[in-house]
């Protein structure tokens, strides 16, 4: 795995040089967290694609400031795909990454032949207790995220460690991320995107449950959706091979000019 940075934006990838000849996952983290939430993707996909996974500004190794709406993120991650010269880009978003995601194909739909997104949703209410809990100690948000993060059938204390190494931004920074993730909606606009998608959910995930998910996918025409038992909201961290194995099975299993 290797970091570099293109513009403000510092990113890891799988392999480097990047294969011209080969799609692009380009992986976007969600609020107050960073791009080392998706290393065992970035390792366990490289042979087959290329593999980025992007800090949003604010973030982990990124400069200049977090953003407080989706679509002044989603224009951050076009810049970086530009600078970057990123083949074939196929944006894979987690939580408010996902919406990022779904804010860029629904504006710019001819940039993507493919996307993924994971336990997220077309609205993303947050809990008032996330915001109370910022604003009254951000050490304390800190210290309770794997309550919401993860399942208690994965609560191990190594899982409490990555999860921690994740956490790469400012108290300012993750309450304007789930700021932008409370204003954040378009459910009415998902019928106009008509291209192949990939809907991930997970078991015990409580931020964005289930059912979430379950309306991306009726709702999106042609959706794939597959949901990761005994898992929580960061399940590439805690069922790295089975979400692994549904991105790779999607994509292997587009047609070749699709992606």
């Amino acid at each position: 795995m290797e970091h570099h940075c293109a513009g403000e934006i510092g990113y890891i990838t799988g392999k480097w040089p990047l294969d011209l000849d080969k799609p692009t996952l380009v992986f976007i983290h969600g609020a107050g967290t960073s791009c080392l939430i998706w290393e065992a993707q970035v390792e366990a996909l490289s042979p087959y694609m290329n593999t980025v996974a992007i800090d949003l500004p604010g973030h982990g190794t990124s400069q200049g400031k977090g953003r407080e709406n989706i679509s002044d993120y989603a224009e951050s991650v076009l810049r970086f795909i530009d600078s970057a010269q990123i083949p074939r880009p196929i944006p894979c978003g987690l939580s408010m990454g996902g919406a990022i995601t779904q804010h860029l194909l629904i504006n710019h739909p001819k940039v993507f032949p493919a996307w993924v997104l994971i336990n997220t949703g077309a609205r993303l209410k947050v809990l008032p207790v996330i915001f109370e809990t910022i604003q009254k100690s951000y050490a304390e948000y800190l210290e309770l995220t794997c309550t919401f993060l993860v399942s208690q059938k994965n609560n191990s204390e190594e899982l409490k460690g990555k999860i921690s190494a994740c956490m790469q931004s400012t108290a300012d920074v993750a309450l304007g991320d789930f700021r932008a993730c409370n204003a954040f909606d378009v459910m009415g606009q998902l019928s106009s995107i008509n291209i192949p998608v990939l809907v991930l959910t997970a078991s015990d995930d409580i931020l964005t449950p289930p059912k979430y998910g379950a309306y991306l996918a009726e709702n999106i025409k042609g959706a794939c959706k597959m949901n990761i038992e005994d898992s929580g909201h960061v399940s590439p961290m805690e069922k790295p091979r089975e979400v692994n194995r549904a991105i790779h099975d999607f994509l292997m299993g587009l047609p070749y000019q699709h992606i």
